[in-house]
């Protein structure tokens, strides 16, 4: 399928069914309240023949006047004590994350997070049912921002990627829609777009000024310099026509592919993986390539997500809760699986804050941790009572990370 006219004329795929699905404070110390201690008078005591009072009052009246001060302020003690202020909640609390609440619906399912690059108090915040929040702290606090020139038309939008480069950024979504800024978030625009596009935009990345790259769910990549009103492609077909062409070359499942991704992530350098919708084979695609590099899974297990490593080498989720690395940098098929305590629930992401430090999330509140670039992994048990899924790890930078989830579930890095 060519693609190769700036106008992004292709033939039309509405026929095909768009399959793309994202999936994609520190603790309390709970301090032992102890009662103050309290004197208790002995039975001896109470009775002992030199004892102070017992020349001036009867044996009897003494002990009744000291279990009865004695009672008075064991009573005061506990009363103080049930004004004390009980600790947090452990859901409330997490280890080194804390829960955002936001001001949207149950059942919105949150899918990107971006800032500004110049100021990082600034960002936005996209999800299902036309959801677009915008913070100015820094995400401590989100508003809903309301973006005319999305609600002119009545569809309910579903907003997929967004990205900056310095003051410009762009927001992709389904239907097809894109959004353009050139001041920071402050006004957007709408950029007309082609009826013919091949699938929906799932991707989109600021690369400079006034250019951007674009992605659909069926391996359409484009490329603009000129703020959205032209755009060229990348690749010569989307990976339909590719696997087409090369089913005789052995990839376990090209005749049941549907022609959609599950997922595509991209590097810093610009290369891109991404998921068949099956989940039975992965395509890669590196800058100049003509057309997308499909390979089968070593696998058993069909493949749920894959990023890029901070160290420029691929991870690999299975459905079932499995995590594999790759051996080695760069593009590969020979994987290794590592040990995780997912609990039997799947790992649906994972976002590296540096070289060695990454957090993998995934279905039933699992949170995962590993400070040596992924050879280890432990559980931080802290999220354990979030009811939710969690889809998305999003580091900004080394000090500033989210995690995304269903239901308006957005966790805050506190490092």
């Amino acid at each position: 399928m060519a693609m190769m006219t700036p106008n992004l004329q292709a033939t039309d795929c509405s026929n095909l069914i768009p399959s793309l699905t994202s999936l994609f404070p520190p603790r309390l110390l709970h301090r032992p309240l102890s009662l103050p201690h309290s004197r208790f008078i002995s039975k001896a005591s109470l009775h002992h023949p030199s004892s102070p009072s017992s020349s001036s009052s009867p044996p009897s009246l003494v002990n009744r006047r000291q279990i009865i001060s004695q009672t008075a302020s064991i009573s005061l003690s506990l009363a103080t004590l049930s004004s004390l202020p009980l600790p947090a909640k452990s859901e409330e609390v997490l280890s080194e994350w804390e829960r955002v609440y936001l001001p949207i619906d149950p059942g919105v399912v949150l899918l990107d997070i971006a800032f500004v690059p110049d100021d990082l108090n600034h960002g936005f915040l996209l999800g299902t049912r036309q959801t677009i929040l915008e913070t100015k702290d820094g995400g401590n606090t989100w508003t809903q921002r309301s973006i005319p020139s999305a609600e002119d038309e009545d569809f309910n939008y579903r907003f997929n990627s967004i990205s900056f480069k310095g003051k410009e950024g762009w927001i992709v979504g389904k239907p097809a829609i894109l959004l353009y800024t050139s001041d920071a978030g402050e006004s957007w625009e709408r950029i007309p777009l082609s009826a013919q596009l091949p699938g929906d935009m799932v991707y989109i990345k600021a690369t400079g000024e006034k250019s951007a790259e674009m992605v659909t769910d069926q391996g359409a990549i484009y490329v603009t310099s000129n703020r959205g009103y032209n755009w060229r492609a990348a690749v010569q077909e989307t990976v339909s026509a590719t696997l087409n062409r090369t089913v005789s070359s052995g990839i376990s499942g090209a005749s049941y592919y549907t022609g959609t991704f599950n997922t595509v992530n991209r590097s810093p350098d610009g290369r891109y993986v991404a998921v068949s919708s099956r989940g039975n084979f992965y395509l890669t695609w590196e800058p100049g390539q003509p057309f997308w590099q499909p390979h089968n899974r070593a696998i058993a297990r069909r493949i749920q997500n894959m990023g890029w490593r901070a160290d420029g080498g691929l991870w690999l989720l299975v459905r079932g809760g499995g995590l594999f690395l790759s051996k080695g940098t760069g593009i590969s098929e020979d994987f290794e699986e590592v040990p995780v305590q997912s609990r039997g629930f799947g790992i649906l992401d994972v976002g590296y804050r540096s070289e060695e430090e990454a957090w993998a999330a995934g279905g039933s509140g699992v949170l995962l941790r590993t400070t040596n670039g992924g050879k280890n992994w432990t559980r931080d048990k802290a999220a354990d009572n979030i009811a939710a899924n969690l889809y998305s790890v999003k580091f900004i930078n080394d000090k500033k990370g989210f995690v995304l989830g269903n239901d308006g579930v957005l966790l805050r890095y506190l490092g």
